[in-house]
C-alpha cells in the first residue's frame, strides 16, 4: 500500500513539473518578440517601406502604357453635298493647266471646236469685229470674261458625292506609348532618396519597438521574481509569528505570559496572513502580465530560472556619446527626418527648373487614311520630346521653397535637442545604477545585522529576559531588511536594463 501511494505521489509530482514551464529571461524576450502585435505592425511597415523604395526607383525607367477606344457615330461624313462636275483641261503652252476663269477670248482649234486658255468648249460663235465671240444657249453673244458661267464645256470630270462620303459609324483606335523622363530638375532623384530615408525610419522604428518590448518584458520578469521572493519571505515571517504564537500560548498556560501578550502576537499573526495573501495574489497577477507579454495563456503556470535572485549582474560599461547617438533609434529617426526635409527643400527648388521627357507611341486606327480611306487597321510610330518650363505663378513656388527651408531648420534643431536629452538621460541612468549598487550593499549589511539581532532576540525571549513585543520588533526589522534587499537587487537589474537602453546597446 505504501509503495502504491509513493508511486502515485511520484507520478503526480512528475506531471506537475511537466505542466510548469521553466523560462529564462532570454526565453521570455524571444517569446514576446515572436508574439507582440505592435512589433509585427512595425515590421510590416518596414516591408511596405522597402517596397515603396523599390517603386520609387522605377521612376527613373520609362513608363509604358496601352490604350484603346471604340466610338459609334450616328452619321457618316460627306465632303460634298451633291455630285460635282469638273471641266477637263489641257496643258497650255505656258505649262499651266487651263482651268479657272477665262482670261482671253476663245480661239479655234481647227477641229470645229474652240479653246480658251486650254479649255475646250462647245458654244457656237459669231464673228464680231473680226473676233470669234461665243454665243450662249439662246444665241446671244457674251463676254466670257464677264459671264464665264455661260460657257458650255466639251468634257466634264464627274466627282460623285458617294466617293467623298466616309463610313464613320464604327471607329476603333488603339496603341502603345511610352514616356522616358530625361530631366525633371532632380525631383525623381530626391523622391528616391526620400523613399530610402523612410525605409531607414521604419527600420529604426522596429528597433525602438523591440527595445521598448524588451524593457517591458524585463520589468515584468523581475517583478515576478521580486514578488515570488517576497511571497517566500512572507511565508517565513508568518512561520516565525506562528511559532511565537504557539510559544506565547504555552507560556500563558503556564502563567508566565498574560492574555494581552497572546493577543498582541495573534494580531501580528493575522497581519502576516493577510500580507501573505496579498503577496500571493500579486504574484498571480504578475505572472499573468508576463504571460500576456510572452504570448502564453494567461493562466499558464510558469517557473522562472532566476527565482533565487542571484546578485551577480553584468553592469553595462560606459559608451562614448558619439556611439550612443549612432545606436539610439530616436536619433536615427530624427536624422532621417532631417534628410527628408533637405530632400523636400531640393524638390521645391526643382520646381523652378524645366521638365524634359522623351515620348513615343504606336497608334493604329480603323478606319485609317494612310492609303486612302480603308476599313481596316492601319498605324504609325511617333517619337518626340516634350518640355515644360515654369514661368510665373505669383510667387507660389518661392513661398513653398521658403517653407521647406524652415522645415529643414526645424529638423536640425529637434535633432540637436534630442541629443542633449539623451546625454542627460545617460548621465541620470549612470547615477541610478551607481546608487542602486550602493543601496544593494547597504541592504545586504542590514540583513546581516537584522539576522544577528533576531538571533539575540530569540535567545533573550527563550531566556525570559525580553518580551514577545521586543521579539516581534526584531522579526519585523528582519522582514523589512529582507524586503528592502529584494527591492534593491531588482533595482540593480532594472537600472542596468535602463542604462543599456539609454546607451542603445540593449539588443546587442
Amino acid at each position: 500500500m505504501k509503495k502504491i501511494a509513493f508511486a502515485l505521489f511520484t507520478l503526480t509530482f512528475a506531471f506537475s513539473l511537466q505542466a510548469q514551464q521553466l523560462l529564462r529571461l532570454e526565453d521570455c524576450r524571444k517569446l514576446a518578440i515572436e508574439h507582440n502585435k505592435s512589433l509585427k505592425v512595425a515590421e510590416e511597415n518596414l516591408l511596405a517601406a522597402k517596397e515603396l523604395s523599390k517603386a520609387a526607383f522605377t521612376q527613373f525607367l520609362p513608363n509604358f502604357s496601352a490604350f484603346g477606344d471604340y466610338t459609334w457615330n450616328e452619321k457618316n461624313i460627306s465632303l460634298l453635298g451633291e455630285d460635282a462636275h469638273l471641266p477637263i483641261g489641257v496643258m497650255g503652252k505656258d505649262g499651266n493647266l487651263g482651268i479657272g476663269t477665262p482670261t482671253s477670248f476663245p480661239k479655234p482649234n481647227g477641229d470645229g471646236t474652240f479653246s480658251m486658255d486650254g479649255l475646250a468648249i462647245n458654244n457656237k460663235f459669231a464673228i464680231v469685229n473680226q473676233q470669234p465671240v461665243p454665243l450662249d444657249a439662246e444665241g446671244n453673244p457674251f463676254d466670257p470674261k464677264v459671264n464665264p458661267e455661260k460657257l458650255q464645256w466639251k468634257s466634264y470630270a464627274i466627282l460623285p458625292k458617294d466617293a467623298m462620303s466616309f463610313d464613320m459609324h464604327n471607329i476603333f483606335v488603339g496603341g502603345i506609348s511610352f514616356v522616358q523622363p530625361i530631366f525633371m530638375g532632380g525631383k525623381i532623384f530626391q523622391l528616391n532618396n526620400i523613399a530610402k530615408y523612410n525605409q531607414n525610419i521604419a527600420e529604426a522604428r522596429v528597433q525602438s519597438k523591440t527595445e521598448e518590448l524588451i524593457v517591458n518584458v524585463d520589468e515584468a520578469y523581475w517583478r515576478v521574481v521580486s514578488v515570488e521572493n517576497k511571497v517566500n519571505l512572507a511565508k517565513e515571517y508568518r512561520n516565525l509569528i506562528a511559532k511565537l504564537d504557539s510559544n506565547v500560548a504555552a507560556m500563558q498556560e503556564e502563567g508566565v505570559a498574560t492574555k494581552a501578550d497572546a493577543l498582541k502576537v495573534r494580531v501580528k499573526l493575522n497581519e502576516a496572513e493577510v500580507s501573505l495573501t496579498k503577496a500571493e495574489n500579486g504574484l498571480n497577477l504578475s505572472r499573468m502580465a508576463l504571460n500576456q507579454l510572452c504570448g502564453l495563456p494567461i493562466e499558464e503556470n510558469i517557473v522562472l530560472q532566476d527565482t533565487r535572485l542571484d546578485e551577480v549582474t553584468d553592469i553595462q560599461s560606459s559608451v562614448p556619446m558619439e556611439q550612443v547617438w549612432q545606436n539610439r533609434p530616436e536619433i536615427k529617426m530624427l536624422t532621417q527626418a532631417g534628410n527628408i526635409a533637405e530632400a523636400n527643400q531640393k524638390i521645391m527648388a526643382s520646381r523652378f527648373l524645366p521638365n524634359i521627357a522623351l515620348t513615343g507611341s504606336y497608334i493604329t486606327t480603323n478606319p485609317n487614311s494612310f492609303h486612302g480611306y480603308e476599313k481596316k487597321f492601319g498605324g504609325m510610330f511617333t517619337v518626340g520630346v516634350s518640355a515644360v518650363v515654369p514661368l510665373f505663378h505669383f510667387g507660389e513656388k518661392l513661398h513653398t521653397y521658403r517653407a521647406s527651408r524652415s522645415s529643414a531648420v526645424i529638423a536640425k534643431l529637434e535633432l540637436e535637442e534630442a541629443k542633449e536629452k539623451i546625454e542627460l538621460q545617460v548621465n541620470q541612468d549612470t547615477y541610478r545604477i551607481s546608487e542602486s549598487l550602493k543601496k544593494q550593499a547597504a541592504t545586504r549589511k542590514n540583513i546581516e545585522e537584522a539576522e544577528e539581532n533576531l538571533s539575540y532576540a530569540n535567545e533573550g525571549f527563550a531566556a525570559g529576559v525580553i518580551t514577545s513585543t521586543d521579539l516581534m520588533m526584531a522579526q519585523t526589522a528582519w522582514l523589512s531588511a529582507k524586503s528592502e534587499y529584494i527591492d534593491a537587487t531588482v533595482d540593480v537589474k532594472l537600472n542596468n536594463v535602463y542604462l543599456k537602453k539609454s546607451l542603445g546597446v540593449l539588443n546587442k
